[in-house]
């Protein structure tokens, strides 16, 4: 599919580009074609002008009415001058009769006044060596003008100039222009065949992100949608039995249970999904508000606190960077307030934050701190041009491998290599993520233009760093 996609746009842009060619082509060989006939026509009006200026005229009597061409004083000096230039003349008779002329032959075409030139045609007999006689035919460009004196026409002089003067660079020009354009758009070709490649690059992963989401998304909806039908189908099996049997009633109530799990893990899972694909899609109009974080933290500090002492770890939140005393009250009172989506921060940092007490073990701790910075960090003389807040949460776990990393937050993604869930019992079942907590952090952060970082070292502890802007860029 995506080969054929790309065939397909490397050849509209070949096409296209070849059109555009072939009219470019069109109109340089049109102009030079035009600009070469107007310097013709120009050279034979020049020549018609000299040779004007250079008849000799004689009057026929003594009252000086009539007037004739003394042609051979007149033409004898122009015929080398002409001949150099491929020029030839003609000189006419007022009657059409052909009295001087520079062609070896006649030409045998009808004269009529003509200042702007025209192009003619002109079959001429040769004599070739076995003596037999071929037509060949000639294009000639002549200008035809008639002189006068008074009101007497004394004659007509056509000047000729052979037409592939016009014909042979036009020619050349189109050989050359025909193997530039075919050169070009073999060109344009291979580049539309790559270009075309590299435009269909983020469709093509796009398309095999959409397939990997898709099938993992559906492994994870089957996992508790088969579970839910075994238990039900138990139920049912034993619900006779449930009234008189007390150990089956017991068990009858446990995969009710199970099935109760089960539903809400499978509407978590749904909801997750759901989030992330308005997320993606942009449809998502929340409407930001004041949010002071640091009140946010110790609330989701305190509610994760009860499985910190379950698991025996230490669970600690720190303020760090304080604002001074010459600040205003107004900043005091503000100093950790961003402007966000209260429910999604919430979100966003009891999935860091359980994340870390789940993969601690006991004994361990999880650090949480909250830090603004503003113009140059006191810490890391890092310069901002907007107040930001950090937020790093840290543990003393497991550890992230290297090159799990660059995937962590993609969707579905587990750093454990058993990404299948097997069967298990129904407190299992439920405490199982599915690998959708960082992708829905991520998400939440991009959504309120920040960043997220992850820095981690196997069997010493990872650390996710937060860093949320306290304005938001329109």
């Amino acid at each position: 599919m995506f080969q054929a996609t790309r065939r397909r746009l490397a050849i509209w842009y070949t096409a296209v580009t070849a059109v555009l060619l072939l009219l470019f082509a069109s109109g340089v060989y049109l102009y030079v074609r035009s600009t070469l006939i107007e310097r013709v026509d120009d050279t034979l009006n020049h020549v018609v002008e000299i040779v004007e200026r250079s008849l000799v005229i004689e009057p026929v009597d003594a009252d000086a009415e009539q007037f004739r061409i003394n042609v051979e004083s007149s033409f004898r000096d122009n015929a080398d001058t002409v001949e150099d230039d491929h020029i030839d003349l003609e000189w006419f008779s007022p009657t059409g009769e052909l009295l001087w002329s520079t062609l070896s032959e006649p030409l045998n075409i009808p004269i009529h006044g003509n200042r702007l030139g025209e192009t003619v045609r002109v079959v001429k007999q040769e004599r070739w060596g076995d003596g037999e006689i071929q037509d060949s035919p000639l294009l000639l460009r002549q200008v035809t003008q008639r002189v006068e004196v008074g009101r007497q026409v004394l004659g007509y002089l056509r000047v000729s100039h052979p037409w592939f003067e016009v014909t042979k660079p036009s020619r050349q020009l189109i050989i050359d222009l025909a193997l530039g354009t075919w050169f070009m758009v073999l060109s344009v070709a291979a580049s539309g065949w790559f270009l075309s490649g590299k435009a269909m690059e983020p469709v093509g992963e796009s398309y095999q992100r959409l397939k990997q989401f898709t099938a993992d998304a559906s492994h994870e909806l089957r996992s508790p949608i088969t579970l839910i039908q075994t238990n039900v189908q138990v139920a049912l099996a034993d619900l006779e039995l449930a009234q008189t049997d007390v150990t089956t009633s017991v068990n009858y109530r446990q995969q009710l249970k199970v099935v109760e799990r089960l539903t809400q893990r499978l509407g978590k899972l749904v909801n997750d999904l759901l989030f992330l694909a308005r997320q993606d899609s942009g449809i998502s109009k929340d409407v930001f508000s004041p949010c002071p974080v640091d009140a946010l933290l110790m609330e989701v500090v305190e509610e994760q606190q009860l499985l910190a002492v379950e698991k025996q770890i230490n669970l600690t939140f720190d303020l760090i960077d304080s604002p001074t005393l010459e600040a205003s009250p107004e900043l005091l009172e503000n100093w950790f307030t961003l402007m966000g989506k209260w429910d999604q921060l919430v979100r966003l940092f009891t999935n860091l934050i359980g994340n870390a007490l789940q993969y601690t073990p006991s004994g361990g701790q999880v650090h949480v701190e909250l830090v603004r910075l503003e113009g140059t960090n006191r810490m890391s003389k890092i310069r901002y041009s907007t107040a930001q807040l950090q937020i790093k949460v840290s543990d003393t776990g497991v550890g992230i491998p290297t090159e799990a990393l660059p995937r962590l937050f993609d969707r579905f993604y587990r750093v454990d290599p058993a990404r299948t869930h097997k069967t298990r019992n129904a407190a299992t079942a439920s405490s199982t993520g599915s690998g959708l907590g960082l992708a829905i952090a991520h998400a939440i952060v991009e959504h309120h233009q920040g960043q997220i970082q992850v820095e981690s070292h196997l069997g010493r502890g990872t650390t996710f760093i937060v860093t949320l802007p306290i304005s938001l860029e329109s």
